[in-house]
């Protein structure tokens, strides 16, 4: 079996590529860039050079069908395009760009080249929006309340419509929030486990964050690209929520991460209006029951391991 992984030089990337060459896989990976990239992630797994890498701008059709002509890959996991919600705000067009053309240059590409191709999409728990208290699951209706989720929306529906109109094995993992140590700093979990280590070692920082009462559904990364993996094993195609299904706030996370480096939070946390984004998701909860059921997966590290796990990695 041979996979191409579009963006194999993020955290999810990584660890899928990881786990399909544990598993015997062929890997080609692709990065804007590939002369230029460190590729610091598969260096940090201990993966580097046993993959094809290759350059591919995700929102060039030519690139794109270059790559996948030449590759000629059994599965096509496009992972790649803009990833934070923040950045969205700065950044919409390339957002947009990298999210949504990207996911229908790779739809094409593989029209053209061999509709045998199974295609996994990263989308996103963002699409949901604000579904108050109620557990958002595959038909929950999409509000997206930032430029990433309505890329991310956009592709997801682009996904569906190739699925039914060619007969493309095609589908979307709506993956809500999911950390590692290979996440970038700009994250909020990331900027909060390597605050708190700092600190623990004699920092006198202060820790700026926006909303504290926001509340989020997080996993394990790695456990993640095991469900990508498991979708396009199954027979059909179909779209599923990947998620822990336990929800809780970042000040939950904060606290506990804070915890784990022998610290109260409240002594070296600041509220900064400042942080606050144009509109956000107040409170994200999921119901990945299908999963379950379906995939056999089930997510084994809920928000307090992960925040063990984090901080433990960052010492």
């Amino acid at each position: 079996m041979r996979a191409l992984i579009c963006g194999v030089s993020g955290q999810d990337g990584g660890y899928l590529a990881k786990l399909l060459l544990g598993k015997g896989y062929e890997v080609w990976g692709t990065s804007r860039d590939a002369q230029a990239s460190e590729f610091r992630n598969l260096t940090m797994l201990g993966i580097a050079g046993r993959l094809t890498l290759c350059s591919m701008a995700p929102n060039d059709f030519r690139s794109v069908l270059s790559v996948v002509s030449r590759c000629k890959p059994d599965e096509v996991y496009f992972l790649a395009g803009q990833s934070s919600v923040g950045l969205s705000f700065e950044q919409p067009v390339e957002t947009l760009e990298s999210i949504t053309i990207g996911t229908l240059n790779v739809l094409e590409a593989v029209r053209f080249v061999s509709q045998s191709i199974r295609i996994y999409h990263a989308s996103s728990s963002e699409c949901f929006g604000d579904v108050g208290k109620s557990a958002a699951n595959e038909v929950t209706a999409f509000a997206p309340r930032s430029p990433y989720a309505v890329a991310k929306a956009s592709a997801h529906y682009m996904i569906a419509n190739y699925r039914e109109a060619y007969g493309l094995y095609a589908c979307s993992g709506i993956l809500f929030n999911h950390e590692s140590p290979l996440r970038p700093a700009r994250f909020v979990t990331r900027k909060v486990v390597d605050a708190a280590v700092r600190i623990a070692r004699g920092s006198t920082e202060k820790l700026a964050l926006g909303r504290l009462d926001i509340s989020r559904d997080w996993g394990w990364a790695p456990e993640y690209v095991d469900a990508m993996w498991r979708m396009l094993q199954q027979k059909t195609p179909r779209d599923y929520v990947i998620a822990t299904g336990v929800t809780t706030s970042l000040q939950e996370f904060v606290d506990v991460v804070f915890s784990h480096a022998g610290l109260a939070w409240r002594d070296h946390v600041i509220d900064d209006p400042m942080l606050y984004r144009p509109s956000d998701i107040f409170y994200s909860q999921a119901d990945p029951s299908s999963a379950l059921k379906d995939l056999g997966w089930q997510a084994s590290v809920t928000m307090p391991a992960l925040a063990g796990l984090l901080v433990q990695a960052a010492k």
